[in-house]
C-alpha cells in the first residue's frame, strides 16, 4: 500500500513538473530599455531600466520564484546554488507576477528588492550592450535570452513575431504588444501622404482620360459593327426590292399590254359595226346661236350711285324695272 503511494507521489511530481515546465516556456523576454529618461516611472516617481516579460499562452501563469540574470557567467558549468547566488529571483507575495493570457509583466532592474515586489536588484548599463536571461524556478532550465545593443536614450530592444528590433523613443510599448494596428484611415493616410494634392490631381485626370479612351473605343469597334450589319442588310433589302420592283414592272407591263389589246380590239370592232349598220353623226352645216340676257346694260345696275337707298318696307319708292325688254 505504501508503495502505490509512494508511486502515485512520484507521478504525481512528475506531471506537476512537467505542466509548470511547458507554462514556464511560454514566457519570453518581449522588450527591453537599458536607458530610460523619458519613459516610464515607477511607484517612487523614478526612472529605471526595465525589462518586460509576455506570457504568450492563453492561460495564466505566475513567473514567482523565476529568475533574471544579467550575468553572462551564469552560463558556465556550475552548480545550481552558485547559478541562483547570481541572479536576482522573482520574489512572491504580488498578484502582478500572475501574468495573464497574452499580457505583459514589467519588472525594474538597477533597483532595490526593498522597494517593492517587481524590483530587481540585477545590474544593467546604460548606453552599452547587455545580456539578460530569464531562467525557471529550479535555477538550471534556461527559459529565454536576449543580447541587448547599445541603445541611445529612451530607446526600447523589442521582439515582434519572433524577430529583434531596435524601436524609438515615441515607439515604446512598456505594458502592452510590441505591435499595434494603426487604426489611420485610407483617406487620412493619403492626406497625410499627399499633402498638396499632386497625385490626387494626376490620379483623377487619369481616371478621365482612361474613361474617354474605353468610350471612344467602344463606339468605334460598335459603329464598325452596326455599319457592317446595316451593309448587309440594305443589300438584302436591295436585292429583295430589285427582285420585287423588276416583278412588278413585269407584271405592270403585261396588264398594260393585255388593257391595250382589248381597247384596241373594242375600238376595231365597234367601228366595224358601226360601218357595217352605215350609223354615223350628220351634220348640217349650220351654226345656231342662242341669244342670251346677260343685264349688263340695265340702267339700273349702271345708275346706282344717283338712287336712294330703298328700304323694303318704303311701298311708296316707285318700281325701276330691272329689264325694259322684259316688262
Amino acid at each position: 500500500m505504501n508503495r502505490i503511494g509512494l508511486l502515485l507521489s512520484v507521478l504525481a511530481v512528475t506531471v506537476s513538473s512537467a505542466v509548470f515546465g511547458q507554462g514556464a516556456k511560454n514566457i519570453v523576454i518581449s522588450e527591453v530599455m537599458t536607458n530610460n529618461t523619458q519613459s516610464i516611472v515607477d511607484e517612487f516617481g523614478q526612472r529605471e531600466a526595465w525589462i518586460e516579460l509576455a506570457n504568450t499562452s492563453f492561460s495564466t501563469y505566475n513567473v514567482r520564484g523565476m529568475f533574471i540574470a544579467t550575468d553572462k557567467s551564469v552560463l558556465q558549468p556550475m552548480s545550481a546554488p552558485e547559478r541562483i547566488s547570481r541572479m536576482s529571483m522573482i520574489p512572491s507575495g504580488d498578484d502582478r507576477t500572475a501574468i495573464g493570457a497574452r499580457k505583459h509583466l514589467v519588472l525594474y532592474c538597477n533597483s532595490n528588492p526593498a522597494k517593492g515586489k517587481l524590483h530587481l536588484a540585477a545590474p544593467v548599463k546604460a548606453s552599452e550592450p547587455v545580456w539578460i536571461a530569464l531562467y525557471n524556478g529550479n535555477g538550471v532550465e534556461l527559459i529565454d535570452s536576449v543580447t541587448v545593443p547599445a541603445l541611445a536614450a529612451d530607446q526600447s530592444f523589442a521582439r515582434h513575431g519572433g524577430r529583434w528590433s531596435v524601436k524609438s523613443a515615441e515607439n515604446v510599448t512598456p505594458g502592452i504588444s510590441n505591435f499595434i494596428e494603426a487604426s489611420e484611415s485610407k483617406i487620412d493616410k493619403f492626406k497625410r501622404e499627399d499633402p498638396h494634392g499632386f497625385a490626387m490631381a494626376i490620379m483623377a485626370m487619369g481616371i478621365v482620360f482612361t474613361c474617354l479612351a474605353t468610350l471612344w473605343i467602344f463606339f468605334t469597334i460598335f459603329g464598325i459593327i452596326m455599319r457592317r450589319f446595316a451593309g448587309k442588310n440594305s443589300q438584302a433589302v436591295g436585292q429583295q426590292t430589285v427582285g420585287v420592283a423588276s416583278g412588278e414592272r413585269e407584271a405592270s407591263v403585261a396588264t398594260a399590254e393585255h388593257i391595250d389589246m382589248e381597247l384596241y380590239m373594242a375600238v376595231i370592232g365597234m367601228a366595224l359595226k358601226q360601218y357595217e349598220d352605215n350609223v354615223h353623226d350628220v351634220e348640217s352645216g349650220i351654226i345656231t346661236i342662242r341669244p342670251k340676257d346677260t343685264g349688263w346694260d340695265d340702267e339700273y345696275s349702271q345708275m346706282t350711285h344717283f338712287h336712294e337707298a330703298i328700304t323694303p318696307t318704303d311701298h311708296s319708292a316707285p318700281r325701276i324695272p330691272t329689264n325694259p325688254q322684259k316688262d
